[in-house]
């Protein structure tokens, strides 16, 4: 769990009363969060059902889905999936090289939509695909430029697992939650330049399935250092297809059984901690001939669950506009994927939310089984959420710069945590935010942290309620 998820939890110290005029600790700054505190005796699973019991069947359905926004800024189909719809998950897509300032902003944005009324309080899980090379969706300043998986396949597992954590960090600074990597899929050699989705853009590790199963567990060690779920993907493996799920139909694997060493592959995955499996869209023939694995039993619940013992999140691939999945409706394949034992539908298309989020709904409301399966589901979502420390007490964006907020700030900066604004935690922010660490906090330093922020600069000397409640929203993303 992330310690600084639980920074919010403790006795409210001395407020920071120097640098904020007539500063008192406020009630909001000392008033419990929406969302229960856990202790060192409190399980994930026990902190989950916490939440669930006090969640609307609305709100329980909206954490089974995760809608894309736009990274460089999410539209109002996104901001309704979630404000309206109750959604607990957002992907950001497309490119941006602008770097992570923005991104901060976006995600500290995108968090203070999750209300009491939209998701009961519970945070998002902000995801993203970081791959490398053709598959990096966060550039610029404050991202290294990743080389694809295919060159990474030939690092020492020590330099790429100490590669990716620099990589994860860049990510959780920036606001993420979830990296949609790593790829665990096996291309063969001979074949790689006719697979579409994998080989053709150098997404695999290696051409056999042991190469993969090591150098994929290294990336996704350094990123589950750096405080970041991963995700494997695309179960049971899209290196023996030739076209490309996303942008083609009736794409099937002729060759992957159960048991293939390509699955192993994502066993090795799953024993390094992977958070999230992300199941494939293709058809298997040689496991389940009638429907693609995202909406079948057999590939989910004997497989993945049985066979390889997996208990974490399942996520779809792409269940919006990936032409595979087309000739079903999209109520459909939202019901189908969790009764084949999905836990999040995941749609690039936010204006297919409401269809959706209805057709589960009407299904859960009719059918006990279904209903079962959907209270499965909620729970494994809420409890991954539990086990990243996002179900950890929240800290209040109400622009006071308190103890409260002091504590998490130091947290997040690595100092000690005095709840006192002191010289050494105004020298590690400075530090951290890229400005002169020499402890005096003036109008430049406030300049760079409306930057960092993403924020427009408004001229402040010092600390102001914009600043300061721009500040939480961000840190809300760190705990």
């Amino acid at each position: 769990m992330r310690a600084s998820r639980l920074v919010v939890l403790g006795i409210p110290l001395a407020c920071a009363a120097p640098l904020v005029a007539g500063c008192t600790s406020s009630a909001a700054d000392q008033k419990p969060a929406p969302v229960p505190k856990t202790s060192a005796a409190t399980t994930p699973t026990d902190t989950a059902t916490t939440v669930y019991n006090r969640m609307t069947q609305a709100q329980r359905i909206g954490q089974l889905f995760m809608v894309a926004g736009t990274v460089t800024g999410p539209g109002s189909s996104t901001t309704t999936a979630i404000t309206t719809y109750h959604v607990g998950n957002l992907i950001l897509t497309g490119r941006t090289t602008t770097g992570a300032a923005p991104v901060r902003a976006i995600a500290g944005r995108m968090d203070a939509l999750t209300t009491s009324a939209a998701t009961a309080g519970v945070p998002l899980f902000v995801a993203t695909d970081q791959e490398g090379g053709n598959v990096q969706v966060l550039q610029g300043p404050g991202f290294s430029q990743m080389p694809t998986a295919l060159a990474q396949g030939a690092l020492a597992d020590s330099t790429l697992t100490a590669d990716a954590r620099t990589w994860g960090l860049q990510l959780r600074r920036a606001g993420l939650d979830v990296n949609l990597a790593p790829v665990m899929d096996t291309v063969p050699a001979a074949t790689a330049s006719s697979n579409a989705p994998i080989g053709h853009y150098d997404r695999e590790y290696g051409h056999t399935a042991s190469v993969v199963a090591d150098k994929g567990s290294a990336f996704l060690g350094g990123m589950r250092s750096a405080d970041l779920a991963t995700t494997a993907k695309h179960f049971p493996g899209l290196g023996h297809v030739t076209a490309n799920t996303d942008t083609a139909s009736g794409v099937k694997d002729t060759v992957t059984t159960g048991t293939s060493a390509d699955v192993s592959a994502f066993k090795a995955a799953i024993t390094a901690g992977a958070r999230l499996v992300m199941i494939s869209s293709a058809i298997y023939t040689k496991i389940d001939a009638a429907r693609p694995a995202v909406f079948s039993p057999t590939v989910i619940d004997n497989v993945l669950r049985g066979d390889l013992h997996y208990t974490g999140v399942v996520i779809s691939d792409d269940l919006g506009n990936a032409k595979q999945v087309q000739a079903w409706s999209p109520g459909t394949r939202a019901v189908d994927f969790v009764a084949a034992g999905g836990d999040v539908v995941l749609t690039v298309n936010a204006a297919l939310v409401p269809t959706m989020v209805a057709a589960v709904t009407a299904r859960a409301s009719a059918d006990a089984t279904f209903r079962s399966q959907v209270a499965a589901a909620v729970m494994r979502v809420l409890t991954a959420k539990a086990a990243e420390g996002l179900l950890a007490t929240r800290l209040v964006a109400d622009g006071v710069l308190g103890s409260r907020t002091t504590t998490a700030l130091q947290r997040w900066l690595g100092v000690a945590a005095t709840g006192k604004l002191d010289a050494a935690t105004i020298k590690a922010l400075q530090s951290r935010i890229g400005t002169t660490a020499d402890g005096d906090w003036g109008p430049a330093s406030m300049a760079a942290l409306q930057s960092y922020l993403g924020a427009s600069h408004d001229g402040a000397h010092t600390w102001n309620n914009r600043t300061v409640q721009l500040l939480q929203r961000y840190l809300v993303t760190q705990m």
